[in-house]
């Protein structure tokens, strides 16, 4: 008998790219606060999500992953990667919640993490300027930088003045996104027939979030108005934040199978 949570499935199931949930996540965040184009965003929302408001955050995240009984954290390598979120704001039935159009990470096990829960990852390279406790010209205090860059092409950058300590959480925020939990039929004939399709809502739990860093924040999207990303560049730039999180990921809700 094969086993293991996704492929390869083998005899021992140990060598199964993702392991079965628990996954266990601690990051360093940095976020803009944005306003979109309505008449642009507003029809990546699947039915029957509708649009909340024109507010959007883009978040770059620094991220260490472990498992239900893995130490992946000792290895840097295999529990460290980065990646970009934008999340627009969305509402389900009256509930507000965010939702996911873009989200690139630059690992093949939270790639697939990700698929499996809804997040539309693609790849990507998310750089963060790093903070230290030290003073220094390479690291001034409540300065940061973040950049995305695709196959060696930079798509987004930003950058961060913070000024205000013990904010409020940017929104919309990722922790209960909707998501589009989406997998294409190969089979001939059936390729307009999904054999997934269903709109859900990510359950995190021991949420914990440490202080909230405000300020000024500058941000653009480099990419050419032909590419779709672009539909998401801001007409308005809100305001900055630096934090950390941690959740733990196990279980999602089904809101709706999708026709």
């Amino acid at each position: 008998m094969i086993k293991g949570f996704t492929l390869p499935r083998t005899p021992k199931g140990t060598a199964s790219l993702v392991p079965h949930p628990p996954w266990h996540y601690v990051g360093n965040v940095v976020a803009v606060e944005y306003e979109a184009d309505q008449a642009l965003i507003e029809a990546y929302l699947p039915e029957p999500l509708t649009l909340e408001s024109t507010k959007c955050c883009i978040y770059f995240v620094d991220w260490q992953y472990a498992s239900a009984y893995g130490e992946e954290y000792l290895d840097p390598a295999e529990s460290q990667y980065k990646e970009t979120i934008i999340l627009m704001s969305a509402a389900y039935k009256g509930e507000p919640m965010a939702y996911c159009p873009y989200i690139w990470v630059d690992q093949d096990k939270a790639f697939l993490r990700g698929l499996i829960q809804g997040w539309p990852k693609q790849i990507g390279e998310t750089h963060i300027s790093k903070g230290f406790t030290l003073e220094s010209k390479a690291a001034p205090a409540g300065r940061f930088g973040a950049t995305l860059t695709v196959n060696g092409k930079r798509y987004i950058e930003s950058q961060l003045l913070l000024n205000e300590e013990d904010a409020e959480m940017p929104s919309p925020t990722f922790s209960g996104s909707a998501l589009l939990r989406y997998f294409p039929n190969l089979e001939n004939e059936k390729h307009h027939e999904p054999l997934i399709n269903e709109l859900v809502q990510l359950k995190s739990r021991d949420v914990k979030v440490s202080m909230v860093s405000k300020g000024d924040a500058k941000l653009n999207f480099v990419v050419s108005p032909e590419h779709e990303l672009s539909d998401f560049k801001p007409i308005k730039v809100l305001d900055g934040y630096r934090f950390q999180v941690a959740l733990t990921v196990d279980d999602l809700k089904v809101l709706e199978k999708l026709i």
